[in-house]
């Protein structure tokens, strides 16, 4: 089976639209196979469908067809009619492997949200009840997971990008799992770092920043940084993925206590997707903004100088645009 979508520079034909509109089937495949524990069942042996059906208490007939479609996406493979994870699939999507990626939690809980979507344009908001709003634990836990497993990999390279001379106390906003607290304490000897994120979320950051025994290093704090203070005293005051939950007023506000919390001379740092002006480019982040439609009341993508202009207003100045590997951009501002 092709698994190639086409590019925004390809020509698309009838049959590269109809396998776009059609993309939908490959993921739905995976995303069930994950939810049901199906590649761990299976783990470094050879199953009939028989047996991995009663272990993930599914139908026989249906986990076969599963399996089946599963082979043809080059996940599993078949022998005798006996089935086995393919190296991919044994290396990231069994659970207890090194490479586990237990983020694909987080992207079958978005399966529903982006079900919404049609009507979220219609309506020119999220359609999501409020109480599908609130996370359940086990949603939480599946996000930060996710959130995790992206800035884990990408935080000791973001930071070294920075200016960390005259740094001694880092706050990161927003914290999550702690990746970014962990990779600021790490870069530099003596650096200290506040972790603040929501109650429902600290005993999660606490959790991750304990299994790396940083918590001499790391103080966590429970608030909302859009109701509360964020504290003073700061050198650097670090957003990452975080302005994109946001409406353009909230990250008006939000900058301006950023700026609030720091020490003269300090720098508030943005990492999120940077939009060109006219919003249709990066790829990633255009349609990026369509998750923030579907899933939160007024969050979006933003442009470099909508960022700008949140900073200035904050009495942030000599404000400059780095690029990064990933992504996500870097925007940082320096209180004068």
């Amino acid at each position: 089976m092709n698994t190639r979508n086409p590019g925004p520079r390809d020509e698309l034909s009838p049959a590269g639209i109809l396998e776009m509109a059609a993309g939908f089937r490959q993921s739905r495949i995976l995303l069930t196979a994950f939810e049901l524990g199906l590649f761990t069942v299976l783990g470094d042996e050879s199953k009939p469908s028989a047996d991995v059906a009663e272990a993930i208490g599914a139908a026989h007939r249906a986990t076969d067809r599963l399996m089946n479609a599963l082979c043809a996406l080059g996940l599993l493979e078949k022998r005798e009619g006996r089935f086995c994870n393919s190296p991919a699939a044994l290396r990231f999507l069994v659970e207890g492997k090194p490479d586990y990626m237990a983020n694909l939690m987080h992207a079958a809980n978005l399966w529903h949200t982006w079900s919404t979507l049609t009507e979220a344009v219609r309506r020119g908001k999220s359609v999501l009840s409020p109480d599908s709003e609130k996370a359940s634990d086990e949603s939480r836990t599946a996000f930060i997971t996710a959130m995790h497993h992206f800035a884990r990999k990408r935080a000791a390279h973001v930071v070294a990008e920075l200016d960390l001379s005259g740094v001694l106390r880092v706050l990161d906003i927003g914290g999550g799992s702690g990746a970014y607290s962990m990779a600021f304490v790490r870069a530099k000897k003596g650096i200290k770092a506040t972790a603040f994120d929501l109650p429902s979320v600290v005993p999660l950051t606490t959790k991750y920043i304990e299994e790396e025994n940083l918590s001499d290093e790391i103080e966590v704090v429970a608030g909302d940084y859009n109701a509360d203070e964020l504290g003073s005293g700061f050198d650097l005051a670090f957003l990452s993925s975080i302005i994109h939950a946001n409406s353009f007023e909230e990250n008006r506000a939000l900058i301006q206590k950023a700026a609030h919390a720091l020490n003269r001379g300090g720098q508030v740092v943005v990492q999120d997707f940077i939009m060109d002006e006219d919003r249709a480019n990066p790829p990633m982040g255009a349609v990026f903004a369509l998750n923030m439609l579907v899933n939160t009341e007024a969050g979006d993508t933003y442009t470099e100088s909508e960022v700008r202009q949140w900073m200035m207003e904050a009495g942030l100045a000599e404000i400059v645009r780095k690029e990064t590997d990933f992504d996500a951009g870097l925007i940082i501002g320096r209180l004068q």
